[in-house]
């Protein structure tokens, strides 16, 4: 079983690097539970390369299955810097509440200027600065969405290749059965003698 040549298509590692850009601006910003989730994400899209590569259905129909999780969770991001549904944007439930930081690219967007303003005048606050952006041409949680709108079209692209995947290594089987290489070997053998020798046994 050598798998189908057609199937060893670049797709998988298109969203593998899609993953891995995701993750590594997810570092920057210390986003916990999109690091988590990326991570995750990575592991699966390798186990499904793995399966198409080495001829394991079972392994591509795992990361069928983690393609509808991934959805889910993109569209949750998505809810989460619309603030759709009560989420807020500003919250830290990305960073699991252990501390305040937010999108990396909330300061480090395309035009955004960051200034530093020190807070000298309030009582326990003289090492502190308050950081203000400017000039951002786009915010920050539009750049987000983005991001978890193309790996909504990479993940559904993802399930598509998958079942394509598995429907050629079915077909592959059902063939390669049908033309014997799976039937047992006969348990017996009948030897049919002919007529005429049958009836000369009987004459005699």
């Amino acid at each position: 079983q050598g798998g189908c040549r057609s199937c060893n298509l670049p797709f998988p590692s298109l969203s593998q690097l899609a993953a891995l850009e995701r993750q590594v601006f997810d570092f920057l910003g210390y986003q916990w539970a999109p690091i988590l989730a990326n991570f995750l994400h990575i592991i699966i899209v390798i186990l499904g390369l793995f399966g198409t590569i080495q001829y394991r259905p079972r392994y591509i129909v795992v990361y069928a299955i983690w393609t509808a999780v991934w959805v889910t969770w993109n569209i949750f991001i998505i809810c989460f810097y619309l603030e759709v549904g009560g989420l807020s944007k500003d919250s830290e439930l990305l960073t699991f509440n252990i501390s305040r930081h937010q999108s990396w690219w909330s300061e480090n967007g395309p035009g955004c200027v960051r200034k530093e303003a020190p807070m000298s005048g309030i009582k326990g606050l003289d090492n502190h600065s308050y950081i203000s952006v400017i000039g951002c041409a786009l915010e920050y949680r539009y750049i987000e969405v983005m991001h978890s709108s193309f790996q909504i079209l990479i993940a559904l692209v993802g399930f598509v290749y998958a079942c394509y995947v598995v429907s050629v290594f079915t077909e592959e089987e059902d063939s390669f059965d049908f033309i014997g290489g799976f039937d047992p070997f006969p348990l017996y053998h009948v030897n049919e003698k002919p007529t005429n020798l049958l009836f000369k046994q009987t004459y005699l």
